[in-house]
Formats: structure tokens, sequence, C-alpha cells
């Protein structure tokens, strides 16, 4: 199978993904599903985030093994199902279990990125932002299955041990594959990239140092969150400079409506950091799901990753 039977089959998965997100998301409206936002934001991310980021990575760095890229992409729309079964289960030990494929198939992402990474020729900064992107899922995956399973490591609370699945599948491995997709971009058409010499590797490592700060400082959370959204901000506009230069109009609006959603999304991130530093309630956990998280996964993740696929798409098929 080719590389590019294997993307139009994601590509086709997401849009699968995302008929079945809008008709849980009509569900739960009508109270006849047991979804709140933050659920229903996993499942996007898992239904239709991470099949149109596989196709992007693929395109801007596929994996060594193309039995792997096959399976993969076959695979992934059973573990995304299995998770919108767990989350009609309480939490526990029959819900974990429904978790345990979409954990399983992170966890082969993140091992082949990881070995990417270990080979001594992988050393560059868009090889490393891809890869870590991939990893991320493993983080993702493992705290839905602890949540699912009703676990609570380090006397962490629901629902942020659910956040920061969430939070590793946008934050991190939407984030970190766009930022190494336009480093690769802005390097094929040999751009200045200094800027983006710092916004990357920001972008790659402050959702861990962020996950940290609930574990061990308050104060320490507050300012990884800061920085985090700074450099996403920064990240989408670069993006935006350098969408002047894509041939598809359709991708310089989505990356365009997706800089506009990230600046809002990141000032609510960065308000409710330094409201809870304070222990200020300004915006309380279902506010920001209901804001920050639909702009951030909706807006900024999405947009961003359909218009660089759609733009990669159109670049392979003209040469």
């Amino acid at each position: 199978m080719t590389t590019q039977t294997i993307t139009k089959w994601e590509q086709a998965s997401a849009l699968f993904g995302a008929l079945v997100w809008a008709v849980l998301t009509g569900m739960a409206g009508m109270r006849k599903a047991p979804l709140g936002v933050i659920e229903l934001l996993f499942l996007f991310a898992s239904l239709v985030i991470v099949p149109v980021g596989l196709a992007l990575g693929r395109m801007v760095l596929p994996l060594n093994d193309p039995t792997v890229q096959f399976w993969l992409s076959r695979l992934q729309p059973a573990a995304a199902i299995c998770t919108v079964i767990s989350f009609w289960l309480a939490p526990g030990w029959m819900s974990g279990i429904f978790a345990i494929p979409w954990l399983l198939f992170c966890g082969v992402i993140a091992l082949a990125g990881a070995l990417t990474l270990r080979r001594p020729t992988s050393r560059s900064l868009v090889t490393w932002a891809v890869n870590i992107g991939r990893i991320d899922l493993a983080v993702a995956g493992g705290w839905l299955a602890m949540s699912r399973l009703g676990m609570r490591p380090l006397g962490i609370q629901e629902p942020i041990g659910l956040l920061t699945a969430v939070h590793f599948h946008y934050t991190g491995f939407a984030a970190a594959l766009l930022a190494g997709t336009l480093l690769a971009h802005t390097r094929s058409k040999k751009r200045q990239d200094t800027i983006l010499k710092f916004v990357v590797p920001l972008v790659m490592a402050t959702p861990f140092v962020v996950a940290a700060g609930f574990v061990y400082s308050t104060t320490l959370k507050m300012a990884a969150a800061l920085v985090l959204s700074a450099s996403i901000v920064a990240l989408a506009m670069v993006q935006l400079w350098a969408s002047r230069s894509l041939s598809a109009r359709v991708s310089r609006i989505y990356i365009g409506l997706s800089a506009m959603s990230v600046v809002v999304g990141m000032v609510l991130a960065s308000v409710y950091a330094i409201g809870d530093w304070l222990k200020q309630d300004w915006l309380l956990i279902p506010r920001m799901a209901s804001t920050h998280g639909l702009l951030n996964g909706l807006g900024f993740s999405l947009l961003a990753l359909l218009g660089w696929t759609i733009e990669r798409s159109l670049s392979s098929t003209q040469t």
C-alpha cells in the first residue's frame, strides 16, 4: 500500500469520525449521551484530530516501516470507537478495558517516533518536532486509561486527569506536529527560520512542564502556561505569515482562521493560569473547556492541520 493510499484512508477516517462526533454532540445536547464538553473534546481528538494529524505527519516525515503505517491507519477508527464506548460507561474496570485499545494505538505511534529519534542521522529540528508530537500521544493515552479506570495518580482528581489527556492531544501532538510542518515549509522555501528555532523547542517542551506544574508547583504551572500560550501564539503568527506563499487559497483561509482562534484561546488560558495561581475564580474549568478548549481544538488545531494537509496534498500531486 502506498503512502498516498494510506493518507486517503486517514482522511476518510477523519470524515467518518467528524460525523460520529457530530451525532454524539447532538445526543449530548439532548441529554441522551453521558458526555460533557471535556469528554467531547477528547473524542474529537481521537476521532478527527489524530487521523488528520497522522496523514499530515506522514507527508512531512513518514514512518520508516510501511507495515506499521498500514496497520496504524487501519486500526485508528476501531481504537477511537472503543473510546466512545468507554465514555458510555462509568469509570472502572470495564470502562478502562475499552480505553486500552487507544492507549496501545498511541503507544505504537510513540514507539515508532522514539525509534526514529534514536538514529544518529535524525538530528534535525523538524524530525524532533514531528516525533515528539507522536510521543505525546502515549502520554495522552496513558492519562485516558487512568482516568477511565478511576485511578487518581499522585492524588490528582478529575477532571484534571482527563484534561491532561486532552492537553497532550491538542497542545502536545497537534501543536508539535504543526511546528514541525511549518519549519519544514520555511526550509523548503529557503526562508529564515530564526524565530522558529526558539519557538519550536518551546512548543515541544512546555506541555510537559505545564503537566509537571500540576504535581509539583502552582508557580511552575502558571509560568509554564504563560510561556506555552506565548509560544503557541508566536507559532500561529509565523504560520499566518508563511501562509502567504501557499498555493491553495483554502489553506490560507484555514490558517488565517486558525491564527485568530488561537489568540483568543491563549488569552483565556493565560487569564485562567494567573487566576488559578492567585486563587481567584476568574475562569472555572467548565467555562475554560467550553471556550479555550473549543477555540484551541476545533479552531487552532483542526483548521491548521486541514490547511497544511490540503497544501501538502496539492504539492505532492503537482510534483
